[in-house]
């Protein structure tokens, strides 16, 4: 059965993320939340067997974790000016699941649509560079069995600070699914936490 929400629905989760709480639409469940300590915000989409959490990470965080893996600098500040998530992606149902980045799409403040940069890009060019290192970036694309879930960031480009819309998918038992995280937003530059 695919999720198709009304455009009833589309608003309904939009009011639910403007006003930072949980709500069920046709979908499935959207909260937010922002974390007390580091005042950074977080999003997960809760669908039947299917669960997409989205966390904000500073472009500065971006830079200690790959400096500390021995990156050039050209490649540390190329990711550092991406919008980056901490993305965790499961499968709770009771039968394998796929998914595929390429099919996800995020769509900005005026309307445009963009699809995410793949692991499989950055890997290429980071090759061309003589850069070795795999590791960080969520897979461009997955089958979990029952209970399998795995994490990475995920890189749109868009300036700190911006909000969007991601449209995401995946797919079981020969049937596609779809959701949507409304009004997400990219990580400061900084935060300032109480």
């Amino acid at each position: 059965m695919t999720h198709a929400l009304t455009r009833g629905a589309w608003q309904g989760l939009f009011v639910c993320l403007a006003l930072a709480v949980g709500c069920r639409t046709a979908g499935g469940e959207v909260e937010q939340r922002v974390n007390p300590e580091t005042g950074l915000s977080s999003w997960k989409a809760q669908h039947e067997g299917f669960s997409l959490e989205l966390i904000q990470v500073l472009p500065d965080y971006v830079r200690a974790v790959y400096a500390s893996r021995g990156l050039p600098p050209e490649v540390i500040e190329r990711l550092a000016g991406y919008c980056v998530f901490g993305t965790i992606v499961r499968n709770e149902s009771d039968a394998p699941l796929a998914w595929r980045l390429a099919d996800w799409r995020y769509i900005t403040g005026d309307g445009r649509e963009q699809r995410l940069r793949p692991k499989s890009e950055w890997l290429r060019e980071w090759r061309e560079l003589g850069v070795a290192f795999r590791w960080t970036l969520l897979a461009d694309d997955q089958v979990y069995e029952v209970g399998d879930w795995g994490q990475g960031f995920i890189t749109l480009k868009l300036p700190p600070g911006e909000a969007f819309d991601l449209h995401y998918s995946w797919s079981q038992h020969d049937k596609t699914y779809h959701g949507i995280i409304k009004q997400a937003r990219c990580a400061p530059v900084d935060v300032a936490v109480p």
